[in-house]
C-alpha cells in the first residue's frame, strides 16, 4: 500500500524518472518478473486445486469477459464534459482482467494463486477476441472497432505464458530452488507487490502534463467514477459467488472456499489499462481525443489496485487477529 501510494506521488512530483522507466519498457520488464515468481511457487498441488476449482474460474471468465462488460451501457448514459471521459470509462469496462495485480495480489491474500493465473491468462487471450464483439455492442454507434490482435496476443504470449513457464520449469529442474521458495514464499510475494507498484509509479508519470490540464473539479469526478466502478464490480462479482455457494451445497461448495472466492473477486474485479491503450490507439479518435479517454482509465487502474490493497490488508490484519489473541 505504502509502495503504490508512493510510486503515484514520486510520478506527480518528478515524472522525468517514470517517463525514462516508460521508455526503457520497466513495466513490461515488471510485468514479466511477476510471472517468473508466480510460476516458481506454483506448486504441483496448486495445479491441481485450480482444476479442481474450474468452475469458480469459468465464473471469472464470463464475469470478466461477459457480465462485467454489460456495465459499459450504464456508463454511456451519465453526461459529463469533456464526454471522452465516460467513453474512456465504458471502454475500460469492457477491457479483460489486469496482467498482473489481480495475481500478486491474490499471492499476497494467501488466495488460490493458480486459479488467478488461469483467470488471467486465459481471460487476456480470450478478451483480444471478445473486446472488440463487446466496444461495438455497448460503446460504439455505428462506428467499426479494430484491435491489434497479433501484436496484442504476442505480448501476452511474452509477458504472461513465457515466464510463468520458465519460473514453474526452474523450480522443477535447479535442485533446491523449490525449497529455497518454499520456505520464503512471504519474500516473494513482497517482492512481486514492490514490482506491481511500478504500474501506477510510470503511469502517473506518463499521464502527470494530461492531469495538470484538466480541470481538478472534472478529474476528481472521473475518478469518483472510477472508485464508484470498481466497487460496483466488487460487490456484483462478491454477490455472485455468494449467490452461487448457497445453490451449490453452502459451505462444502468450492465457491465458497475462502482461497477461491479471494482469487475470484480480486481477479474477476480489476481490469487492465495496457489492453485499453492499445485499443484506444487504434480506434483513431473514433470516441474523441485519445489523452482524454485514457486519462480517467489511469485514474480508475490506480484506484481499483489502492482500493483491493486496502482490502487485502484488511484479510491479513482479520486473519492474524486470533494468532495474537493466543
Amino acid at each position: 500500500m505504502t509502495a503504490l501510494m508512493g510510486g503515484v506521488v514520486l510520478g506527480l512530483a518528478n515524472p522525468s524518472l517514470g517517463c525514462l522507466a516508460d521508455r526503457y519498457k520497466l513495466s513490461k520488464f515488471s510485468t514479466f518478473a511477476i510471472f517468473i515468481i508466480s510460476g516458481m511457487t506454483l506448486r504441483n498441488g496448486d495445479i491441481g486445486a485450480a482444476a479442481e476449482a474450474w468452475p469458480v474460474g469459468v465464473l471469472g471468465l464470463f464475469s470478466i469477459l461477459v457480465f462485467t462488460p454489460c456495465f459499459s451501457r450504464a456508463i454511456v448514459q451519465i453526461h459529463l464534459q469533456p464526454q471522452e471521459f465516460v467513453s474512456g470509462l465504458a471502454i475500460f469496462c469492457c477491457m479483460p482482467t489486469t496482467l498482473s495485480s489481480g495475481v500478486a495480489l491474490t499471492q499476497l491474500a494467501g488466495g488460490n494463486s493458480a486459479l488467478a493465473l488461469a483467470m488471467t491468462v486465459i481471460s487476456s487471450l480470450l478478451g483480444i477476441l471478445m473486446v472488440p464483439f463487446s466496444i461495438a455492442k455497448y460503446v460504439a454507434t455505428g462506428v467499426g472497432v479494430t484491435v491489434p490482435t497479433k501484436e496484442l496476443f504476442r505480448s501476452l504470449v511474452t509477458t504472461l505464458l513465457i515466464p510463468l513457464i520458465l519460473g514453474k520449469v526452474n523450480t522443477t529442474y535447479i535442485s533446491g530452488l523449490a525449497d529455497f521458495v518454499d520456505q520464503n514464499r512471504r519474500l516473494f510475494s513482497r517482492i512481486s507487490a514492490v514490482l506491481l507498484s511500478l504500474v501506477p509509479w510510470i503511469q502517473v508519470s506518463r499521464s502527470r502534463s494530461l492531469l495538470l490540464m484538466v480541470k481538478p473539479a472534472v478529474f476528481l469526478v472521473a475518478v469518483g467514477m472510477g472508485i464508484i466502478l470498481h466497487l460496483v464490480l466488487l460487490a456484483f462479482n462478491a454477490i455472485s459467488i455468494n449467490s452461487l455457494a448457497a445453490l451449490s451445497g453452502g459451505d462444502h461448495s468450492v465457491f465458497s472456499k475462502k482461497e477461491n472466492a479471494t482469487a475470484f473477486l480480486l481477479v474477476a474485479s480489476q481490469k487492465t489499462l495496457p489492453v485499453l491503450v492499445a485499443v484506444v490507439e487504434q480506434l483513431g479518435g473514433a470516441f474523441g481525443e485519445s489523452g482524454l479517454l485514457v486519462l480517467p482509465c489511469v485514474a480508475a487502474h490506480l484506484v481499483q489496485i489502492i482500493i483491493d490493497s486496502v482490502l487485502v490488508n484488511g484479510w491479513l490484519r482479520k486473519d492474524a487477529a486470533p494468532k495474537t489473541a493466543r
